[in-house]
Parts: C-alpha cells; structure tokens; sequence
C-alpha cells in the first residue's frame, strides 16, 4: 500500500472471517431469547459490524453512534464527545456496542455511560481488536476478536490519515 514501507500483515482476511464467524456464533446463542440491539460506533468499526450482524442467526436491530475524542494522535486526553447519538429507544433492550478496537477504553467508557442513561436491560461491548496494553480505564469488552500488542495498525476499517479502511486486512507497517 505505501511504497515507502512494507506491509507485516497480522490477520488475513480469511483469519478475519473465521475468527467473526465464532463470535456470531457465540453472541447469537448469548442473546437467542433477548431483544438485541446492536450499536456501531461511526467510522471505524462499520465494515467489521455489517460482517458481524450477518453472522448472527437471530433477529437484531442496528443503530450507530458517532464519537469524536480531542488530544493528540498518541495519547487520548481523555476527553470523548458524542457527536451523533442513536434514534433508537434502548430503554429495556440488551444492547451490544460494537466497535473496530478498543485501547486507552476512554471512548468505550463514556459510550456505555451514555447508554447507560438510557435505561437497557443489559450493555456489552464486542471488539474486532483489544489492546489491553494501552487501558487507562476499567473497562473490557465481553466480545473479542483478536488481542494484540500495543503496534500501530490499519486495515479492515481501521484508518491510516483518511485511507486504508477499505483495506480486507489488518497490518502495520515493518
């Protein structure tokens, strides 16, 4: 992709079906008998929740949310804005956020607080990629695709500037 470095690719994207496959499996069989809501956090992690909800064998809903958080590239300050709520009514819904990675958790942590406020059933969270190296909050989700190191990647939704998202794989850069 960038002539200047060479591409290390961490999961293929035959690992990648795979591995969202298992998850369908078990997140159909946790929620079966429940009223699923699904909410994709807006951009990142939009190409890995269409993949995922077509592997679930049971009715859900999905919605999406926009964030934005402010500091700079390496280090969240901390400080998350939800620029784009849901529409739907969450009150008594066992929700799911779904999102590409999670690290510092910052995001993930004022996304179910604001879900929280909105009286569900029950709020878990699923991550294509968990960094837990980089956690400066409580907060693990309950689904995950892969663990990984703290390394920089793109790919499969994940951007690099404005680009590589469309990317069917996820890599850094050697």
């Amino acid at each position: 992709m960038n002539g200047s470095k060479k591409e290390k690719i961490l999961y293929s994207r035959g690992d990648i079906s795979t591995r969202i496959k298992e998850l369908g499996e078990i997140i159909s069989e946790k929620y079966r008998k429940k009223n699923l809501l699904v909410i994709s956090l807006l951009r990142g992690s939009f190409i890995f929740t269409a993949d995922l909800v077509r592997e679930l064998s049971i009715p859900v809903e999905v919605d999406f949310m926009t964030t934005a958080s402010y500091g700079h590239e390496e280090m969240s300050s901390g400080n998350v804005e939800i620029v784009h709520d849901i529409r739907t009514n969450a009150e008594g819904r066992d929700i799911l956020i779904v999102d590409d990675i999670i690290d510092s958790g910052f995001t993930l942590k004022k996304v179910k607080e604001t879900l929280d406020l909105k009286n569900p059933n029950s709020i878990e969270i699923c991550v294509m990629l968990d960094k837990p190296s980089r956690r400066r909050v409580d907060i693990n989700p309950k689904f995950v695709g892969f663990s990984i190191p703290d390394v920089f990647i793109v790919g499969y939704g994940l951007n690099y500037g404005d680009y590589y998202r469309n990317i069917p794989y996820i890599f850094t850069f050697d």
